[in-house]
Protein backbone atom coordinates (compact mmCIF):
# COMPACT_ATOMS: atom_id res chain seq x y z
CA UNK A 1 0.00 0.00 0.00
CA UNK A 2 2.66 2.35 0.67
CA UNK A 3 4.00 1.65 -3.16
CA UNK A 4 0.55 2.76 -4.22
CA UNK A 5 0.52 5.65 -2.35
CA UNK A 6 3.99 6.58 -3.46
CA UNK A 7 2.56 5.78 -6.60
CA UNK A 8 -0.25 8.12 -6.08
CA UNK A 9 2.03 11.16 -4.38
CA UNK A 10 4.67 10.50 -7.23
CA UNK A 11 2.10 10.99 -10.01
CA UNK A 12 0.38 13.91 -8.11
CA UNK A 13 3.64 15.60 -7.67
CA UNK A 14 4.35 15.01 -11.54
CA UNK A 15 0.99 16.58 -12.38
CA UNK A 16 1.58 19.36 -10.18
CA UNK A 17 5.14 19.78 -11.79
CA UNK A 18 3.38 19.62 -15.34
CA UNK A 19 0.75 22.23 -14.62
CA UNK A 20 3.08 25.18 -13.18
CA UNK A 21 5.39 24.21 -16.79
CA UNK A 22 2.23 24.39 -18.78
CA UNK A 23 1.12 27.67 -17.27
CA UNK A 24 4.43 29.01 -17.42
CA UNK A 25 4.75 28.31 -21.22
CA UNK A 26 1.17 30.04 -21.83
CA UNK A 27 2.45 33.11 -19.83
CA UNK A 28 5.83 33.23 -21.69
CA UNK A 29 4.48 32.84 -25.20
CA UNK A 30 1.85 35.51 -24.00
CA UNK A 31 4.09 38.52 -22.92
CA UNK A 32 6.37 37.97 -26.25
CA UNK A 33 3.58 38.04 -28.41
CA UNK A 34 1.78 41.06 -26.50
CA UNK A 35 5.54 42.81 -26.78
CA UNK A 36 5.40 42.43 -30.73
CA UNK A 37 2.12 43.97 -30.90
CA UNK A 38 2.68 46.74 -28.42
CA UNK A 39 5.80 47.58 -30.83
CA UNK A 40 4.05 47.17 -34.07
CA UNK A 41 1.31 49.65 -32.90
CA UNK A 42 4.32 52.49 -31.95
CA UNK A 43 6.00 51.83 -35.04
CA UNK A 44 2.56 52.76 -36.81
CA UNK A 45 1.86 55.70 -34.80
CA UNK A 46 5.68 56.85 -35.23
CA UNK A 47 5.20 56.22 -39.08
CA UNK A 48 2.00 58.17 -39.09
CA UNK A 49 3.22 60.98 -37.60
CA UNK A 50 6.27 61.23 -39.80
CA UNK A 51 4.39 60.77 -42.83
CA UNK A 52 1.79 63.79 -41.91
CA UNK A 53 4.50 66.39 -40.51
CA UNK A 54 6.57 65.53 -43.65
CA UNK A 55 3.30 66.44 -45.76
CA UNK A 56 2.49 69.69 -43.88
CA UNK A 57 5.56 70.80 -44.67
CA UNK A 58 5.52 70.40 -47.62
CA UNK A 59 2.20 71.72 -48.37
CA UNK A 60 3.73 74.94 -46.69
CA UNK A 61 6.55 75.38 -48.54
CA UNK A 62 4.86 75.07 -52.23
CA UNK A 63 1.75 77.02 -50.96
CA UNK A 64 1.68 80.36 -49.23
CA UNK A 65 -0.68 81.52 -46.60
CA UNK A 66 -1.73 84.46 -48.24
CA UNK A 67 -2.38 85.01 -51.78
CA UNK A 68 -0.06 87.25 -53.62
CA UNK A 69 -1.33 90.39 -54.95
CA UNK A 70 0.21 92.28 -57.88
CA UNK A 71 1.44 95.57 -57.00
CA UNK A 72 3.61 98.02 -59.27
CA UNK A 73 7.68 99.01 -58.47
CA UNK A 74 6.12 101.98 -57.35
CA UNK A 75 3.94 100.32 -54.12
CA UNK A 76 6.07 98.03 -53.17
CA UNK A 77 8.33 100.14 -51.13
CA UNK A 78 6.54 102.89 -48.23
CA UNK A 79 5.51 105.77 -50.36
CA UNK A 80 7.85 108.72 -49.27
CA UNK A 81 6.56 111.67 -47.97
CA UNK A 82 6.62 114.59 -50.57
CA UNK A 83 6.18 118.39 -50.15
CA UNK A 84 3.75 119.98 -52.47
CA UNK A 85 3.59 122.70 -54.54
CA UNK A 86 -0.17 124.05 -54.66
CA UNK A 87 -0.21 127.51 -56.07
CA UNK A 88 -0.45 126.63 -59.98
CA UNK A 89 -4.00 127.85 -59.81
CA UNK A 90 -7.14 126.64 -61.60
CA UNK A 91 -7.16 126.35 -65.25
CA UNK A 92 -9.61 126.24 -67.05
CA UNK A 93 -10.18 124.67 -70.37
CA UNK A 94 -11.99 122.92 -73.29
CA UNK A 95 -11.37 119.56 -74.87
CA UNK A 96 -10.80 118.99 -78.26
CA UNK A 97 -13.72 117.07 -79.19
CA UNK A 98 -16.26 117.84 -82.04
CA UNK A 99 -18.39 119.10 -79.42
CA UNK A 100 -15.64 120.33 -76.80
CA UNK A 101 -16.54 120.03 -73.12
CA UNK A 102 -14.96 122.45 -70.71
CA UNK A 103 -12.15 121.33 -68.18
CA UNK A 104 -11.78 122.75 -64.55
CA UNK A 105 -8.48 121.71 -63.60
CA UNK A 106 -6.20 122.41 -60.03
CA UNK A 107 -2.88 120.28 -59.86
CA UNK A 108 -0.66 119.99 -57.16
CA UNK A 109 3.04 118.37 -57.91
CA UNK A 110 4.64 116.84 -55.39
CA UNK A 111 8.53 117.14 -55.21
CA UNK A 112 11.60 115.69 -52.62
CA UNK A 113 11.10 116.31 -48.88
CA UNK A 114 12.77 119.33 -48.00
CA UNK A 115 14.32 120.22 -51.56
CA UNK A 116 14.30 123.81 -51.85
CA UNK A 117 15.81 123.87 -55.41
CA UNK A 118 12.77 122.00 -57.04
CA UNK A 119 10.23 124.41 -55.36
CA UNK A 120 12.50 127.38 -56.25
CA UNK A 121 12.70 125.96 -59.98
CA UNK A 122 8.72 125.37 -59.72
CA UNK A 123 7.92 128.65 -58.58
CA UNK A 124 10.46 130.42 -61.20
CA UNK A 125 8.53 128.90 -63.29
CA UNK A 126 4.99 129.02 -62.92
CA UNK A 127 3.84 130.78 -66.00
CA UNK A 128 5.18 128.08 -68.42
CA UNK A 129 3.82 125.43 -65.91
CA UNK A 130 0.57 126.91 -66.52
CA UNK A 131 0.78 127.62 -69.93
CA UNK A 132 1.85 123.84 -70.63
CA UNK A 133 -0.59 122.69 -68.86
CA UNK A 134 -3.58 124.45 -70.25
CA UNK A 135 -1.94 122.98 -74.11
CA UNK A 136 -2.15 119.95 -71.96
CA UNK A 137 -5.97 119.79 -71.63
CA UNK A 138 -7.04 121.26 -74.48
CA UNK A 139 -5.44 118.69 -76.87
CA UNK A 140 -7.12 115.55 -74.42
CA UNK A 141 -10.59 114.28 -75.27
CA UNK A 142 -13.65 113.53 -73.43
CA UNK A 143 -12.45 110.01 -73.27
CA UNK A 144 -9.00 110.54 -72.19
CA UNK A 145 -9.82 112.35 -69.48
CA UNK A 146 -12.73 109.86 -67.85
CA UNK A 147 -11.94 108.58 -64.11
CA UNK A 148 -10.30 105.48 -65.15
CA UNK A 149 -7.50 107.39 -66.62
CA UNK A 150 -6.52 109.24 -64.18
CA UNK A 151 -3.22 107.49 -63.04
CA UNK A 152 -2.00 107.33 -67.00
CA UNK A 153 -2.80 111.53 -67.13
CA UNK A 154 -0.45 111.74 -63.96
CA UNK A 155 1.68 109.82 -65.11
CA UNK A 156 1.93 111.85 -68.53
CA UNK A 157 1.84 115.13 -66.94
CA UNK A 158 4.94 114.60 -64.37
CA UNK A 159 7.37 113.02 -67.22
CA UNK A 160 6.34 115.81 -69.57
CA UNK A 161 7.28 118.56 -66.85
CA UNK A 162 10.02 117.09 -65.82
CA UNK A 163 11.63 116.56 -69.48
CA UNK A 164 9.67 119.77 -70.63
CA UNK A 165 9.53 122.28 -68.27
CA UNK A 166 11.96 121.32 -65.41
CA UNK A 167 15.71 121.57 -66.20
CA UNK A 168 17.62 121.55 -62.97
CA UNK A 169 14.58 119.41 -60.66
CA UNK A 170 12.49 116.76 -61.14
CA UNK A 171 8.73 116.48 -59.35
CA UNK A 172 7.89 113.10 -58.14
CA UNK A 173 4.38 112.72 -58.15
CA UNK A 174 1.11 114.72 -59.79
CA UNK A 175 -2.07 115.23 -57.81
CA UNK A 176 -5.49 116.41 -59.00
CA UNK A 177 -7.09 118.48 -56.38
CA UNK A 178 -9.94 119.21 -58.74
CA UNK A 179 -10.66 117.24 -62.58
CA UNK A 180 -13.74 118.27 -64.02
CA UNK A 181 -14.90 117.89 -67.23
CA UNK A 182 -18.45 119.09 -68.31
CA UNK A 183 -20.17 118.00 -71.55
CA UNK A 184 -22.47 120.16 -72.71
Amino acid sequence: MAEDNADINLDENAGDSSSPAKGKNKLGNLIPGMLKWILIAVGAVILIVVVVFITIKLVNNNSSSQPTIQMSEEYKEQREILDWYTSLGVIRTKTSDDIPASVVVNIALGYKKDDKATATEITARKIELTDFLRRYFTEKTIAELKPQNEEKLKIELRNAINDEILSNSKIRDVSFQQLDVVEQ
